[in-house]
């Protein structure tokens, strides 16, 4: 084989340098070796390919070549569409192909913990087979264009609090049962070029450096034998992590440990065999990448454009919609009320920032309505704006109001202060609402957020964030030339409070998973807790009824009908119920979906096979529990009876909150079932590593006090010389830089020799030495 041959020839400085980025987009080509290099690039809803090198950044802050901005995961999730998100990943591809790129950064598979996470916009849903399958749809087809995924962030990477260097800290079954499985199904049914590891420690081992993660699970539990690479700047050690597996540091340009790596080979503590492997499988990827590009490709933006609109219209969700006031009728009189109507919030901010190839903004496609804007595009208000909303609303038959969050309330880098709306919004949609009891709200924001209004207007349509073609998709939704079929992602609490991970989410440094598995309509359902919309909602202008439920072995089989008078698509949702006796479980989980298009009239039967996985739980492997476990698809019920072993439930298990999901879990209930005490991590002055951030450092060094007032100098010269900390750009850079371990900002700033080491020598009181190594190592 032509890469056997090549490694053979290769010296071993090269095969480890051939492991490190070039730069911060592309690989290293070795002409003597004929080797190419590969330009590796966000997305999961669109490309950013920047081509500068010179304005390259991890943030979405530089510029970009344009590319279709195809709806975030947070709406495409809405749609529950594999065959959408197959068609959503091919166009992507035959973009990549078109602009030079061999290797897409996403999907993203993470859990949906928390409504709080400033990335929740990026990822698919709170349930994991939901998440797992879109994932695998969106691979399937843009590695059909021969364009390579990165399947992403591997693994439990659920909040961005301190996300270089937190760790995520839980016990073996919430992982595996919550926390692992989409990427498993992405993996095993979408095969994806490589999986990025995560910035977080997972259980006191950072994910670049966790052999078990990357070779035990991801590889030799689950058949994976593409390429690892790691987030921007995630890299730890290096030596760590090319025996646990991880193949590629990106990005490149700092050398990082290479030096050491080559004394590790060299002294016998790294078996040369792991550079082999790990080089092996940049090398396989990179020559996949060049044949896919060697002639030159051209796509249909056009046709993508269109793609975008049907994707934001099949995501939306009809989250209420008393009288049938939607659709609205031609003709009638409308006033649209909010700025979002003329600047419509349609992705979200970081590194998954699109630079559209057009927009379409909903007011362009609402011809003949009176306009007010009501806020500003801050989300806050006046008196004078809402008496102009007011007046707007009172003199039309229907008000539709435009509103969400700003892209100030919610980014990549830092995570949300609370789940509620700007006031000014909340105030508008009540102004209007008063002013007119036929008030239409249309909801365009990247998570849920709490709804106090909700019972004040007559419709809600959720968007998410639909996208460069989600003006026009809005446009057809309210006038009915699409009908909403999509269901929620995840579930909508009241109020945060009532959130499982509420009191003890983004409270500290290291993420404390004390909830287990009782995230999103698992905890609710157990609870018994009431929430404003649940997992797996959404309403329709047509109606649909399930008929013939039967079980035939492990294939369940249902008719559903379109029983209204528009054509549209019901989404069939299957949920396994366990019994409830020895080791606790939730009350249902879904282990089955599908999506039908239906004429007025039409019926069609939908079978599910549910395998021994389907009734599984993890307790030191996958097991069955013997029992009778009853099947719910809409409204409809049968049992089935399974045989099995007896889980016994262990001894701290008994008046635990694990058996009840009663209040919220208690420290010591949680450390019993992790099996030991957790004990958070302390700072300590002059024990300072490459693993401490600047940030948390200047508390205690004058050295890294001086160094952040830089950083956050240098920082605001991009945005006029102000340290703008209510700006999401800002912010955002600030925690990647002065937020990032010494190690991160060493990779990601591409920064060679002892600079780094020698801070981290000056902040632990030995100047002398920090001089010398900032002075003279290489």
């Amino acid at each position: 084989m032509e890469i056997e041959k090549i490694l053979k020839q290769m010296t071993l400085e090269d095969k480890i340098a051939l492991c490190s980025g070039a730069s911060f987009w592309e690989t290293k080509n070795y002409e003597k070796y004929g080797i190419p290099s590969m330009f590796l690039c966000d997305g999961p809803h669109g490309l950013r390919k920047q081509e500068r090198e010179d304005g390259a950044d991890m943030l979405g802050v530089g510029g970009s070549r344009p590319s279709t901005c195809f709806p975030a995961e947070v709406t495409t999730a809405g749609s529950w569409d594999i065959e959408l998100l197959k068609e959503i990943g091919a166009a992507i591809g035959e973009e990549a192909k078109e602009q030079g790129v061999g290797l897409v950064l996403g999907p993203g598979a993470n859990i949906k913990r928390n409504p709080l996470c400033g990335r929740n916009f990026e990822y698919f849903s709170e349930d994991p087979y939901l998440a797992g399958k879109l994932a695998a749809g969106f691979i399937r087809g843009a590695e059909g264009q021969g364009v390579g995924t990165s399947l992403k962030h591997f693994a439990a990477n659920s909040q961005e609090k301190c996300r270089f260097h937190s760790d995520s800290v839980m016990d073996g079954r919430t992982l595996r049962e919550l926390y692992l499985p989409a990427f498993e199904i992405a993996v095993k049914e979408g095969k994806p070029s490589s999986v990025m590891c995560a910035y977080p420690k997972l259980n006191g081992i950072h994910c670049s450096d966790h052999q078990e993660l990357l070779t035990g699970i991801l590889r030799d539990e689950w058949g994976f034998d593409g390429m690892v690479v790691t987030d921007w700047g995630a890299m730890n050690d290096r030596i760590e992590g090319f025996r646990a597996g991880c193949d590629l540091n990106m990005p490149g340009g700092s050398d990082y440990m290479e030096k050491a790596v080559r004394q590790a080979v060299r002294d016998g503590t790294l078996p040369e065999s792991c550079i082999d492997a790990s080089a092996r499988r940049v090398l396989k990827l990179v020559f996949r990448a060049a044949e896919t590009l060697r002639e030159k490709s051209e796509c249909d933006y056009d046709a993508h454009h269109a793609l975008a609109c049907r994707a934001a219209e099949q995501g939306a969700v009809l989250l209420k919609n008393d009288e049938k006031i939607l659709p609205l009728k031609q003709g009638a009189k409308i006033a649209v009320i909010g700025e979002m109507a003329k600047n419509m919030r349609f992705q979200g901010a970081g590194s998954s920032h699109i630079n559209p190839i057009r927009i379409s903004q909903p007011l362009d496609f609402l011809p003949g309505v009176s306009y007010a804007s009501g806020c500003d595009d801050r989300g806050n208000t006046t008196d004078a704006l809402l008496a102009e909303a007011a007046e707007a609303a009172k003199n039309a038959e229907i008000a539709v109001v435009f509103a969400g969050l700003p892209d100030r309330y919610e980014s990549e880098g830092f995570d949300r202060e609370s789940m509620q709306m700007p006031e000014g919004h909340i105030r508008m949609i009540e102004t209007a609402a008063d002013a007119n009891p036929n008030t239409v709200v249309v909801l365009l924001c990247g998570c849920v957020v709490e709804c106090p209004w909700a019972d004040q207007v007559k419709a809600i349509l959720y968007m998410g964030l639909p996208g460069q073609a989600g003006g026009e998709a809005i446009a057809n939704l309210l006038y009915g030339k699409a009908n909403p079929c999509g269901k929620t992602g995840e579930s909508w609490p009241i109020a945060y409070g009532d959130v499982p991970s509420s009191e003890i989410y983004g409270k500290t440094k290291d993420a404390l998973y004390q909830e287990g598995i009782y995230v999103g309509y698992r905890y609710y359902d157990k609870a018994g807790a009431a929430v404003r919309w649940p997992f797996g909602y959404g309403l329709s202008y047509t109606s649909f009824a399930y008929s013939d439920l039967e079980i035939c072995g492990n294939t369940v089989s249902v008719t559903v009908k379109n029983t209204g008078k528009y054509f549209g698509a019901e989404i069939i949702q299957l949920y396994l119920a366990p019994p409830q006796e020895g080791l606790h479980r939730p009350v249902r989980e879904m282990k089955g979906f599908r999506k039908v298009f239906l004429q007025p009239g039409e019926s069609r039967r939908a079978a599910f096979e549910l395998d021994d996985r389907a009734f599984a739980l993890w307790k030191d492997g996958w097991k069955v529990s013997e029992g009778s476990y009853t099947i719910h698809v809409g409204g409809l019920s049968a049992v089935i009876e399974k045989k099995g072993e007896e889980i016994p439930a262990p001894a701290w298990q008994e008046g635990s909150w694990y058996e009840t999901c009663q209040g919220k879990p208690s420290k010591k209930q949680w450390e019993a079932m992790l099996g030991r005490a957790y004990v958070p991590p302390k700072l300590r002055k002059g024990q300072f590593t490459m693993d401490n951030t600047v940030e948390e450092m200047k508390e205690f060094s004058f050295i890294m006090k001086i160094m952040y007032k830089a950083v956050e100098k240098t920082v605001a010269r991009g945005f006029g010389g102000k340290a703008d900390y209510e700006n999401p750009e800002f912010r955002m850079m600030m925690a990647s830089s002065a937020g990032a371990p010494l190690r991160s900002m060493q990779i990601s700033g591409g920064m060679k020799g002892g600079v780094m080491t020698g801070l981290l020598e000056m902040a632990n009181g030995h100047f002398l030495r920090g001089i010398g190594k900032i002075l003279y190592e290489k």
